[in-house]
């Protein structure tokens, strides 16, 4: 059977959620990830954050739950993962990583199902939980969100072959770029409204005095 069919991607990336070290090596130099795989696991990292906002116990939910969006919230954290692998690509780039931008994406997207689990498990928690155990939720929460943290990492550090104190680094400048990236494409879409308004005004004018 090819090692590099969905099915045993799928079971490697079982493999790599227990042997982070290992597996993300292998998914850098044997191909045996998916980013397939990846983007649903980011797109289901964005159900579960929406799940637990609109469904977790009234003794830890204070939102306002007619302000959240399901697919705006699945929009938003989809762009964002797109621009983070992005800003890690091109900031590796410069500082000479061997990583490919699908295997950011894959590192990252892998990262987010210990905290996908942890959202689902803490917002079926969260109903038996009497006034004053809200410790244990954010225990059980914040253990989930570390170790996906950490898969991250060590997925950055694999596929670029990184120490970790230039992983850490990398972290730093990817979030600069982050925000820079950003910054440009909110200028670019004010830019593109000024056009616009422009030339709609233009037609008014001409339609008006017509």
């Amino acid at each position: 059977m090819n090692e590099n069919s969905l099915r045993n991607k799928i079971k490697y990336f079982f493999y790599t959620m227990s042997h982070p070290m290992d597996g993300f090596y292998w998914i850098r130099h044997k191909d045996r990830g998916s980013v397939l795989l990846a983007i649903i696991l980011v797109a289901l990292f964005s159900f579960s954050f929406t799940l637990n906002r609109l469904h977790s116990g009234f003794v830890v939910n204070e939102i306002d739950k007619r302000g959240v969006d399901s697919f705006y919230e699945l929009v938003g954290i989809l762009a964002f993962y797109l621009i983070l692998c992005v800003s890690n690509w091109s900031i590796t780039c410069l500082m000479n990583g061997e990583g490919r931008l699908k295997d950011i994406a894959i590192a990252i997207g892998y990262g987010t199902f210990p905290i996908t689990v942890g959202m689902i498990v803490t917002t079926l928690f969260s109903h038996f939980l009497a006034e004053g155990e809200q410790v244990f939720y954010t225990l059980v929460l914040g253990i989930c969100i570390a170790y996906g943290i950490l898969l991250i990492l060590m997925g950055i550090m694999q596929v670029h072959n990184y120490t970790l104190g230039k992983t850490l680094l990398t972290v730093l400048l990817t979030f600069i770029a982050f925000l820079i990236i950003v910054f440009l494409l909110l200028l670019l879409s004010n830019l593109i409204g000024a056009v616009i308004n422009f030339f709609v005004s233009v037609y008014r004018e001409i339609i008006f005095k017509a």
